[in-house]
Protein backbone atom coordinates (compact mmCIF):
# COMPACT_ATOMS: atom_id res chain seq x y z
CA UNK A 1 0.00 0.00 0.00
CA UNK A 2 1.33 3.44 -0.94
CA UNK A 3 2.02 5.79 1.95
CA UNK A 4 3.62 9.24 1.72
CA UNK A 5 6.79 9.79 3.72
CA UNK A 6 5.28 12.89 5.30
CA UNK A 7 2.50 15.37 4.68
CA UNK A 8 4.03 18.33 6.56
CA UNK A 9 5.54 20.91 4.16
CA UNK A 10 8.42 21.85 6.48
CA UNK A 11 9.24 18.17 6.94
CA UNK A 12 9.22 17.61 3.18
CA UNK A 13 11.68 20.47 2.69
CA UNK A 14 13.87 19.28 5.55
CA UNK A 15 13.92 15.75 4.14
CA UNK A 16 14.72 17.09 0.67
CA UNK A 17 17.70 19.07 1.97
CA UNK A 18 18.90 16.01 3.86
CA UNK A 19 18.82 13.97 0.63
CA UNK A 20 20.67 16.74 -1.23
CA UNK A 21 23.37 16.84 1.45
CA UNK A 22 23.76 13.07 1.26
CA UNK A 23 23.91 12.89 -2.54
CA UNK A 24 25.85 15.97 -3.63
CA UNK A 25 29.22 14.52 -2.71
CA UNK A 26 32.39 16.58 -2.53
CA UNK A 27 32.24 20.22 -3.54
CA UNK A 28 34.27 23.39 -3.17
CA UNK A 29 31.47 25.84 -2.38
CA UNK A 30 31.66 28.00 0.72
CA UNK A 31 28.94 27.65 3.35
CA UNK A 32 27.08 30.70 2.02
CA UNK A 33 27.44 29.62 -1.61
CA UNK A 34 26.23 26.14 -0.76
CA UNK A 35 23.04 27.63 0.69
CA UNK A 36 22.32 28.92 -2.82
CA UNK A 37 23.39 25.68 -4.51
CA UNK A 38 21.16 23.68 -2.19
CA UNK A 39 18.11 25.78 -3.06
CA UNK A 40 18.84 25.52 -6.78
CA UNK A 41 19.06 21.74 -6.58
CA UNK A 42 15.92 21.64 -4.45
CA UNK A 43 14.07 23.61 -7.13
CA UNK A 44 15.37 21.59 -10.08
CA UNK A 45 16.29 18.13 -8.72
CA UNK A 46 19.35 18.57 -10.92
CA UNK A 47 22.69 17.96 -9.22
CA UNK A 48 24.62 18.63 -12.42
CA UNK A 49 23.07 22.07 -12.64
CA UNK A 50 23.77 22.78 -8.98
CA UNK A 51 27.40 21.75 -9.24
CA UNK A 52 27.84 23.90 -12.35
CA UNK A 53 27.07 27.14 -10.47
CA UNK A 54 29.77 29.80 -10.56
CA UNK A 55 30.09 32.57 -7.98
CA UNK A 56 32.01 35.80 -8.11
CA UNK A 57 33.96 35.97 -4.81
CA UNK A 58 31.74 38.81 -3.55
CA UNK A 59 28.46 37.50 -5.00
CA UNK A 60 26.67 36.31 -1.87
CA UNK A 61 27.96 39.19 0.26
CA UNK A 62 26.88 41.74 -2.36
CA UNK A 63 23.47 40.18 -2.85
CA UNK A 64 22.71 40.05 0.86
CA UNK A 65 23.90 43.65 1.33
CA UNK A 66 21.74 44.85 -1.58
CA UNK A 67 18.65 43.15 -0.16
CA UNK A 68 19.26 44.61 3.30
CA UNK A 69 19.77 48.05 1.74
CA UNK A 70 16.38 47.83 0.02
CA UNK A 71 17.78 47.92 -3.50
CA UNK A 72 15.44 47.23 -6.40
CA UNK A 73 15.34 43.78 -7.94
CA UNK A 74 14.89 43.53 -11.70
CA UNK A 75 13.54 40.32 -13.26
CA UNK A 76 13.75 39.66 -16.98
CA UNK A 77 10.30 38.01 -17.15
CA UNK A 78 7.15 37.76 -15.06
CA UNK A 79 7.83 34.14 -14.15
CA UNK A 80 10.87 35.25 -12.17
CA UNK A 81 9.00 38.15 -10.62
CA UNK A 82 6.12 35.93 -9.48
CA UNK A 83 8.36 33.35 -7.83
CA UNK A 84 10.40 35.75 -5.69
CA UNK A 85 9.48 35.84 -2.02
CA UNK A 86 8.47 39.49 -1.91
CA UNK A 87 7.78 39.59 1.83
CA UNK A 88 11.48 39.08 2.58
CA UNK A 89 12.44 41.72 0.00
CA UNK A 90 9.85 44.26 1.13
CA UNK A 91 10.91 43.76 4.75
CA UNK A 92 13.98 45.86 3.94
CA UNK A 93 12.18 48.36 1.71
CA UNK A 94 12.99 46.60 -1.56
CA UNK A 95 10.72 45.88 -4.51
CA UNK A 96 10.66 43.62 -7.56
CA UNK A 97 10.26 44.98 -11.08
CA UNK A 98 9.93 43.60 -14.60
CA UNK A 99 9.84 45.89 -17.62
CA UNK A 100 9.46 43.54 -20.57
CA UNK A 101 5.70 44.15 -20.96
CA UNK A 102 5.78 47.90 -20.41
CA UNK A 103 4.07 49.75 -23.23
CA UNK A 104 7.05 52.01 -23.90
CA UNK A 105 9.37 48.99 -24.03
CA UNK A 106 7.16 47.20 -26.54
CA UNK A 107 6.91 50.30 -28.74
CA UNK A 108 10.65 50.92 -28.67
CA UNK A 109 11.46 47.28 -29.43
CA UNK A 110 9.17 47.43 -32.45
CA UNK A 111 10.69 50.71 -33.61
CA UNK A 112 14.22 49.37 -33.33
CA UNK A 113 13.27 45.90 -34.63
CA UNK A 114 14.91 44.28 -31.64
CA UNK A 115 13.78 42.17 -28.69
CA UNK A 116 11.75 43.48 -25.79
CA UNK A 117 14.27 41.84 -23.45
CA UNK A 118 17.04 44.09 -24.76
CA UNK A 119 14.99 47.28 -24.50
CA UNK A 120 13.76 46.27 -21.04
CA UNK A 121 17.36 46.06 -19.79
CA UNK A 122 18.10 49.51 -21.17
CA UNK A 123 15.16 50.88 -19.22
CA UNK A 124 15.93 48.87 -16.10
CA UNK A 125 19.50 50.09 -15.65
CA UNK A 126 18.22 53.67 -15.55
CA UNK A 127 15.62 52.92 -12.89
CA UNK A 128 17.41 50.36 -10.71
CA UNK A 129 20.99 51.51 -10.28
CA UNK A 130 22.77 49.38 -7.71
CA UNK A 131 20.03 46.78 -7.85
CA UNK A 132 20.01 43.03 -8.31
CA UNK A 133 19.31 41.79 -11.83
CA UNK A 134 17.78 38.29 -11.94
CA UNK A 135 17.77 36.85 -15.46
CA UNK A 136 16.44 33.34 -15.94
CA UNK A 137 14.82 33.27 -19.36
CA UNK A 138 16.33 35.62 -21.93
CA UNK A 139 20.01 35.31 -22.95
CA UNK A 140 19.56 38.49 -24.99
CA UNK A 141 18.69 40.36 -21.79
CA UNK A 142 21.85 39.08 -20.12
CA UNK A 143 24.04 39.94 -23.11
CA UNK A 144 22.61 43.46 -23.23
CA UNK A 145 23.16 43.92 -19.50
CA UNK A 146 26.76 42.77 -19.90
CA UNK A 147 27.24 45.31 -22.69
CA UNK A 148 25.79 48.08 -20.55
CA UNK A 149 28.09 47.14 -17.66
CA UNK A 150 31.14 47.15 -19.92
CA UNK A 151 30.20 50.58 -21.28
CA UNK A 152 29.69 52.01 -17.80
CA UNK A 153 25.96 52.51 -18.20
CA UNK A 154 24.96 49.88 -15.62
CA UNK A 155 26.21 49.42 -12.07
CA UNK A 156 24.34 46.46 -10.56
CA UNK A 157 25.08 45.18 -7.09
CA UNK A 158 24.66 41.61 -8.33
CA UNK A 159 23.74 39.82 -11.54
CA UNK A 160 22.05 36.45 -11.23
CA UNK A 161 22.40 35.21 -14.80
CA UNK A 162 20.92 31.76 -15.26
CA UNK A 163 19.06 31.83 -18.60
CA UNK A 164 18.12 28.52 -20.16
CA UNK A 165 18.23 27.60 -23.83
CA UNK A 166 20.10 26.49 -26.92
CA UNK A 167 20.79 29.87 -28.56
CA UNK A 168 23.27 32.12 -26.73
CA UNK A 169 22.40 30.85 -23.24
CA UNK A 170 25.73 29.17 -22.53
CA UNK A 171 27.64 31.90 -24.34
CA UNK A 172 25.97 34.71 -22.39
CA UNK A 173 26.90 33.05 -19.11
CA UNK A 174 30.50 32.62 -20.25
CA UNK A 175 30.64 36.36 -20.88
CA UNK A 176 29.07 37.14 -17.51
CA UNK A 177 31.72 35.08 -15.73
CA UNK A 178 34.41 37.36 -17.21
CA UNK A 179 33.01 40.50 -15.58
CA UNK A 180 34.50 42.04 -12.47
CA UNK A 181 30.99 42.56 -11.12
CA UNK A 182 29.39 40.28 -8.51
CA UNK A 183 27.54 37.49 -10.31
CA UNK A 184 25.95 34.08 -9.87
CA UNK A 185 25.79 32.02 -13.03
CA UNK A 186 26.45 28.50 -14.28
CA UNK A 187 28.16 26.59 -17.03
CA UNK A 188 26.12 25.32 -19.97
CA UNK A 189 22.61 25.48 -21.37
CA UNK A 190 20.72 24.64 -18.20
CA UNK A 191 19.07 27.26 -16.05
CA UNK A 192 15.65 28.89 -16.12
CA UNK A 193 13.25 31.04 -14.17
CA UNK A 194 12.77 28.47 -11.41
CA UNK A 195 16.45 28.20 -10.54
CA UNK A 196 16.93 31.97 -10.80
CA UNK A 197 14.13 32.42 -8.29
CA UNK A 198 15.67 29.76 -6.05
CA UNK A 199 19.03 31.55 -6.05
CA UNK A 200 17.48 34.90 -5.18
CA UNK A 201 15.24 33.44 -2.50
CA UNK A 202 18.27 31.76 -0.95
CA UNK A 203 19.96 35.16 -0.71
CA UNK A 204 16.89 36.71 0.93
CA UNK A 205 16.88 33.91 3.52
CA UNK A 206 20.56 34.61 4.22
CA UNK A 207 19.72 38.32 4.51
CA UNK A 208 17.30 37.58 7.34
CA UNK A 209 19.99 35.82 9.35
CA UNK A 210 21.50 38.52 11.53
Amino acid sequence: MFRPITVQPEQIEQKSFQIIDEEIGEHTFSEEQYAVVQRVIHASADFELGKSLLFHPRAVEAGVAAIRAGKKIVADVQMVQVGINKARIEKYGGSVHVYISDEDVMKEAKRLNTTRAIVAMRKAVKEAEGGIFAIGNAPTALLELIRLVKEGEARPSLIIGLPVGFVSAAESKEELAKLDVPFITNIGRKGGSTVTVAALNALSILAERE
